[in-house]
């Protein structure tokens, strides 16, 4: 059976519940409740399995914080056997507009870090990443409140309908592939 680990960053607590550094466990989240799945609670992460059309998605939201979570996508990814061209690691992005998403196969961290612990973990850059823009609307020393803050109401509906094509993104890329999905969603615009 082809077999995934979808990856959502994010931070643990209700203080950072639906904040948009957390938008990778919400993308995760919406597409286990999409095929009706469950997460539990599991070493290093909450884990949910989703079988869907011969592929089984292994999804966890790491409850390492934000900082540490190279530790449980590694250890999710042994434990499964998943390869790291099998995986899709779900993160907010400043330096995307919040119009946009991009799917790329490699990558530096750009200063993220909960892509740069991934990154030393694994020792490499190489592995599928989904990219979530959060725009960088803030005001000059204000970038830790602005990324861990809410969506704006005016931002919701915009949000939404991106959560909804990561989603098929996720599927996209476990049926035809990182290449081709990658050339059906970069040159989106949501606004």
């Amino acid at each position: 059976m082809n077999k995934f680990l979808i990856v959502g960053l994010g931070n643990i607590g209700d203080e950072y519940k639906h904040t948009r550094h957390n938008i990778g466990f919400d993308v995760v989240s919406a597409f286990v409740l999409k095929h009706g799945a469950f997460f539990k609670l599991d070493r290093l992460a909450e884990v949910a399995e989703v079988k869907w059309k011969g592929r089984v998605f292994i999804c966890i939201k790491p409850t390492t914080y934000m900082n540490l979570s190279g530790k449980a996508m590694k250890y999710w990814m042994d434990k499964e056997g998943v390869d790291i061209s099998r995986t899709l690691t779900i993160v907010d992005d400043l330096a995307l507009p919040l119009s946009k998403l991009r799917l790329r196969g490699s990558g530096s961290d750009a200063g993220h870090n909960g892509l740069k612990d991934i990154q030393l973990t694994l020792g490499t850059d190489q592995y599928p990443k989904l990219r979530f823009g959060i725009g960088n609307q803030f005001p000059k020393g204000r970038q830790v409140e602005f990324v861990l803050g809410k969506w704006l109401p005016d931002e919701q509906k915009i949000i939404q309908s991106k959560i909804e094509k990561s989603i098929e993104i996720i599927e996209s890329f476990a049926t035809i592939g990182l290449e081709k999905t990658m050339s059906q969603v970069n040159n989106l615009n949501f606004l």
